[in-house]
């Protein structure tokens, strides 16, 4: 009889510390006594990566971006070593390789690289030893022998990548949280645990703010059809699943008839205006050509143009893009003879999700209407076809998303 070959990934707060670690180890054992063929994905420890990026300000405010990837891809490597001694010190045999030994090769882009493809040849020779596979997320080389990193939450990527190179028969996503829920439950107390959710929905909650997955995880999964399972680390109840059931099954009734399936919150972007900009062809596309050569996502943009001829140019990024797109736009300014750059780093975008919203009028009315209740202001708004995101002011961010998820009645029934 075949054995069933499960990829898990075990986020930071999962091997936050050795007594974690320990507890990991335990469970690995456990799905090893039932005959299966693992493959384990692990984090840095905690706020491993955090302090590392900490200790790297503290020498420049600057640092390379190749040197940052040597640097963060450290953290892994700690934790899939010590995750392997755990469960050898258990009597299993196990074995830890870093992302690299395992044949991950990504393009060139520096602290976000994508995968281009997996050779996995040493999991399988290992997995056909019968030992446990322990590989440190986040991390790749290029063709060259760089070392690159997969951006933040870039182990969800190495395992949804890892489950389709190998043909696994599971993909489970450990966490802190024992699902996905309708909205963060540390902002929303009476915040829902969802049983099942779409790859569509997933992937607009996690561009979107929600930390749970890596959006470029769940891409992946949609694309290959990979059903996930997300849940926590800390029990052992069943937690989300994430895919796309049969149409006419009774489970896709269920979720196509949810009108919003949840709310997010993104507190880490920023907003950038470009003032006084003339009336002319071409300038937009100048602006936004070059933030992207330099891989700068932007995302909601708003240009309307006065009676003057003039406009200003609004539009949102990562702030974590923040420095690099000001130098941008202000040499794209002085180049055009447009007027100042303001920044606003003080916003926070609220959005509403789900595929209900498809065949239902009136859901954003019904959204603004949420927030003019409750004195809540937009600056900017921007849809999709499940999604509505407002960009509001940071310090009504929380309170906005408790009276969206009371407004659509989303709390635990």
């Amino acid at each position: 009889m075949k054995k069933l070959l499960v990829v898990q990934k075990y986020g930071g707060s999962s091997v936050a510390n050795p007594e974690r670690i320990k507890l990991v180890a335990e469970r690995i054992a456990k799905y090893k006594k039932r005959g299966r063929k693992l493959v384990v994905v692990v984090s840095a420890l905690g706020d491993t990566t955090d302090e590392l990026v900490s200790l790297a300000s503290q020498i420049t405010l600057a640092p390379a971006e190749r040197e940052m990837d040597m640097l963060l891809a450290t953290g892994e490597q700690v934790s899939s070593a010590l995750l392997a001694m755990a469960l050898q010190k258990l009597g299993l045999d196990a074995i830890s390789f870093t992302g690299h030994q395992v044949g991950i090769i990504t393009d060139t882009t520096h602290t976000k690289a994508r995968i281009l493809k997996i050779s996995a040849e040493r999991i399988k020779d290992a997995l056909r030893k019968d030992k446990i596979v322990i590989v440190a997320g986040f991390q790749g080389m290029t063709e060259n022998a760089e070392i690159t990193t997969l951006g933040r939450g870039g182990s969800d990527l190495t395992a949804v990548a890892l489950a389709k190179a190998l043909d696994a028969d599971e993909c489970e996503i450990f966490t802190d949280v024992a699902g996905v829920y309708t909205a963060d439950p540390r902002v929303v107390e009476n915040a829902r645990k969802l049983h099942y959710i779409t790859y569509e929905e997933m992937l607009e909650m996690a561009s979107l703010g929600a930390q749970v997955l890596q959006s470029r995880s769940i891409e992946i999964a949609k694309k290959f059809n990979i059903p996930l399972h997300v849940r926590s680390s800390f029990n052992y109840q069943k937690g989300t699943i994430i895919h796309t059931p049969p149409k006419k099954s009774k489970e896709a009734k269920a979720m196509e008839g949810a009108l919003v399936s949840g709310i997010t919150l993104n507190k880490s972007e920023a907003k950038l205006t470009l003032c006084d900009v003339r009336d002319k062809p071409g300038i937009a596309a100048r602006l936004f050509k070059k933030l992207s050569s330099e891989d700068i996502n932007v995302d909601m943009i708003v240009q309307n143009v006065s009676r003057t001829k003039q406009t200003d140019i609004s539009f949102t990024i990562s702030k974590s893009d923040l420095k690099k797109a000001v130098k941008i736009a202000r040499g794209v300014s002085k180049a055009i003879g447009a007027g100042e750059v303001s920044i606003d780093s003080d916003v926070a975008r609220v959005s509403i999700v789900g595929v209900g919203m498809k065949t239902h009028s009136g859901v954003a009315a019904k959204m603004f209407a949420a927030l003019a209740e409750n004195k809540v202001n937009i600056e900017m708004i921007s849809t999709s076809e499940i999604s509505i995101s407002c960009l509001i002011k940071k310090s009504s961010s929380e309170h906005a998303v408790r009276s969206l998820h009371k407004k659509f009645n989303l709390g635990r029934r």
